[in-house]
This record gives C-alpha cells, structure tokens and sequence, in this order.
C-alpha cells in the first residue's frame, strides 16, 4: 500500500485535487469522504463509553473496530483510483496500427474499464457497512455527539453517490451489456439500501437534538 498520499496534508490534498492534474480526482475525494465518514461514526462510538452505556459496550466495540477497518480500505481505494486512471490512459495510448494491436488496444481498454469500475463499487460496498454500522447506533450512542452520528452518515452517502458518478461515465464505455448490466441492478440496490439507512440515521438523529 502506498501511503504517501494518505501521510500528505490536507491542503496539499485539496491542492492537487484543485490542479489541472487528472487525479486524484473524484475517486480519490470519494473515499476521503468516506474515510471522514468513518472517522465521525468512530467518534461517537468512542465517546459512548463508561458505565451509563454498558449495555451496548459489544455494539460499540465492534462499530468502532469495523470503522478502523473500513478505513483502511477507504485509504487503499484512494490510491487505487488514482492507479485505476493512470491504468485507462495507459490502454488508450497504445497503438492501433495494424489487427493485432487494435485487438490488443480494444483488451486493455476494456480491462481497465472494469478496473475504473469495481474500484468505485467496492467503495460503494464500504458506504454500505459503514451506514449500516453508523444506523446501529443511533438510537443508543452519545446523545451529545448524536449530530456527528448524523454527519457520518451524510458523508457515508455522499461518498456513494459520488462513487456512483464515477461508474457512470464509466459504464458508458463498457462494451459488454450483460455485465453493464448487472452492474447497474447491483448499483441499484446498494443506493437505494444506503439512501433508506441514510434517512432513517437521520431522522433518529434530529428526534433524539430534539428530545
């Protein structure tokens, strides 16, 4: 894993992801979104602690450990979207001279268009947990931090449906329909279960700044 990007200041960050530079790009800030979505659920969870919240000791353990892990995929995701792009310029670079190389070319492009793909949908797989983790606790975390629970949630959704852009255009490229496909019906179905868990996080959050 490369960790030079993750290890770097946010300024420079925001710096390169504002340049004329290709990447990182929307991937990239995608699972920094998540990551940061990650990091406010694991918040609360840490804050929900001592004896007034025993009982849910073991959900919160595992909420917060779960979120550690999702960071760390969060960081791997980040990396491999900027080498998913590199590896798609690289493909549409090559010549295209005589059948061979055209064959050739039309493989690797078609390769690296999965690549561009599956690396956005897994961190739309990492949302998924995560919003399931962050919707766990609301109704029993920290009411004092209960709006940060919220936030988690905001940002986990925010970082799928910008993952989801980056498949779209994507998908466009994508030759083979069966599996343009399938992809759409399981983009579907994880959105709109993120989108439903996202809501109901939300709407326990203002109940519980309200009471």
């Amino acid at each position: 894993m490369n960790h030079t990007i993750w290890d770097d200041s946010i300024r420079n960050f925001i710096k390169q992801a504002g340049s004329s530079s290709p990447t990182p790009g929307g991937g990239s800030v995608a699972a920094l979104i998540a990551a940061l979505g990650a990091s406010m659920t694991s918040m609360v969870g840490n804050l929900s602690q001592g004896e007034k919240f025993a009982p849910i000791q073991p959900q919160v353990a595992e909420v917060i450990e779960q979120m550690s892990s999702l960071t760390v995929v969060c960081e791997q995701l980040l990396y491999d979207d900027i080498t998913s792009f590199n590896k798609y310029m690289h493909a549409l670079k090559l010549p295209k001279m005589t059948d061979e190389e055209k064959l050739l070319r039309k493989n690797a492009l078609h390769e690296a268009t999965i690549h561009a793909i599956d690396v956005p949908l897994r961190l739309i797989e990492v949302c998924r947990v995560g919003m399931v983790c962050t919707h766990s606790i609301a109704e029993s975390a920290n009411k004092n931090v209960i709006s940060d629970l919220g936030i988690g949630a905001i940002l986990f959704e925010a970082a799928a449906q910008s993952a989801l852009l980056t498949i779209e255009i994507n998908l466009v490229s994508l030759k083979d329909l069966e599996l343009k496909r399938e992809y759409s019906e399981k983009l579907s179905s994880l959105i709109r279960e993120i989108e439903d868990l996202k809501s109901k996080a939300i709407q326990v959050t203002r109940e519980r700044i309200m009471h």
